[in-house]
């Protein structure tokens, strides 16, 4: 009689403990979903390079590309360069603010004739939009030279590279580059993870790299020929912290980061170590790449635990959750972030929950709207360039001052790069670099106000009454 009865609780039991499992397998699945989707596929990573690869013959970005463009293409694989060039310069009045299209077009224009190679490898597979703005950069500083008629009458090549923003694609394109004697150096890489992947074959292959975008201290000194026109995390997390400490008034503080990723990381570890110098204090440390982690409960257990504002340590990778915490945090505690957050997606998704957030970036367009690159890229783009751009540009004149030193090769732009005397004019002031491939560079720090300049009601605005130290 008793084990009749107990059946029914038994069986009722193992349906709400079947329950209770799946909804937590679902739970999960769907809380790794955007870190998943955000990883380049296994498939991305097999793929024949030549494919990723192309001065123009081959089409790279296919969103939003005209039939004029795509007819470019076929016509620079066959040599038609007349036809080619009529095509793409149609394509560039439809769409002014196409810099593959740029590219190549200023390469049909040589014609097939003796030039200068450089390569360029951006993320264009997963994360578009930061690609094109550093091709962007690229292709408004080869615009340049060539329009002046090259150095010394030779014109300047530009090789579209597309890595997926991942380390074993990207490592697989420095060997083809480092392998191709047409490259003089290369620019890229666009994250730290990819950077540090690829840095070891550009070293070994005694082939420049120059990073506009990598951040991470760890890429520091990793090579002879290894360089960024960034200025790293180190100069990021000092930066930010030395504003919560003197400007804010605030001594404890929250960090979110995400442990996976080596820039994210990067920041936090050096705004750390600056924050402790200077007497304030980390009071817990959140890892967007938990399983567990939830924005709404984040929130309150920081200020639970006292936190007086929140640094955002975020990557591209987690920028989702971090814009969900800046949205649920709406202004109960200031919050920071690094260059990672200098995104349109926080000022249309944000909005006024996003209001008075601080960021610390290389370069802004409005505090440099008077600057000769600025005008410049405003006329030919049509439309404002963000720090991306700017750097990347910065890289190419780097290297295209160090090609005009003497007869280029691989070994004479390396010698150049780290000559003491070595100096140049970019975007964002003088370019120079340190014994360790770094730049010595100040930072701008940007807040989020009400304004018009992007169409979302809120703009990045410099900050008024901060006075970035070098």
């Amino acid at each position: 009689m008793t084990q009749k009865n107990d059946t029914p609780i038994l069986v009722v039991a193992l349906i709400v403990c079947l329950g209770v499992v799946g909804f937590g397998l679902w739970w999960f699945l769907n809380r790794t979903e955007v870190q998943v989707a955000s990883s380049p596929s296994p498939e991305m990573v097999d793929f024949q390079v030549e494919e990723r690869l192309s001065t123009g013959e081959r089409l790279l970005i296919t969103q939003g590309a005209t039939l004029q463009k795509r007819s470019a293409v076929a016509q620079i694989a066959q040599g038609k360069w007349e036809e080619a060039i009529a095509n793409l310069e149609y394509s560039l009045n439809l769409n002014r603010n196409d810099p593959e299209a740029l590219i190549y077009l200023n390469n049909a224009r040589i014609a097939g004739q003796t030039a200068y190679t450089l390569a360029v490898s951006v993320p264009i597979t997963t994360q578009l939009n930061a690609a094109q703005e550093l091709l962007r950069g690229v292709a408004q500083a080869q615009q340049e030279m060539n329009e002046q008629g090259g150095i010394q009458g030779t014109p300047i090549q530009i090789l579209i590279a597309d890595d997926a923003n991942n380390p074993d694609a990207a490592v697989e394109i420095a060997q083809k580059l480092v392998a191709d004697d047409r490259i003089l150096a290369v620019i890229g890489h666009y994250s730290s993870g990819v950077s540090l992947a690829a840095a070891s074959v550009y070293e070994n292959g005694q082939l420049v790299m120059i990073s506009p975008t990598s951040t991470s201290v760890e890429l520091s000194g990793k090579g002879n020929y290894v360089f960024r026109t960034v200025p790293s995390d180190l100069f990021s997390g000092t930066t930010l912290a030395r504003y919560l400490l003197q400007d804010l008034q605030k001594q404890k503080v929250a960090v979110f980061f995400n442990s996976t990723s080596n820039y994210s990381q990067s920041l936090k570890d050096s705004f750390t170590t600056a924050l402790f110098a200077d007497g304030g204090e980390v009071v817990t440390e959140i890892d967007f790449a938990s399983f567990m982690f939830n924005p709404s409960q984040a929130i309150e257990e920081v200020m639970a635990q006292g936190a007086e504002a929140i640094l955002l340590a975020s990557d591209s990778t987690v920028f989702p959750d971090a814009l969900d915490a800046i949205i649920i945090n709406n202004h109960k505690l200031p919050l920071l972030g690094g260059d990672s957050l200098y995104r349109s997606e926080v000022l249309k998704a944000g909005r006024a929950k996003a209001m008075g957030m601080v960021v610390a970036i290389p370069w802004d367009f409005v505090a440099n709207a008077n600057s000769a690159f600025a005008q410049s890229s405003l006329q030919l783009w049509s439309a404002q360039v963000n720090w991306r751009t700017a750097l990347a540009y910065d890289a190419a004149q780097a290297l295209l001052e160090a090609i005009s030193s003497e007869e280029p090769s691989r070994s004479s732009i390396q010698k150049a790069l780290v000559a003491p005397d070595f100096q140049v004019n970019g975007a964002s002031g003088t370019i120079r670099f340190l014994p360790s491939g770094d730049r010595n560079q100040a930072l701008q720090l940007v807040q989020v106000q009400p304004g018009d300049l992007t169409g979302f009601g809120y703009d990045f605005v410099p900050l008024v009454g901060f006075k970035p130290e070098q």
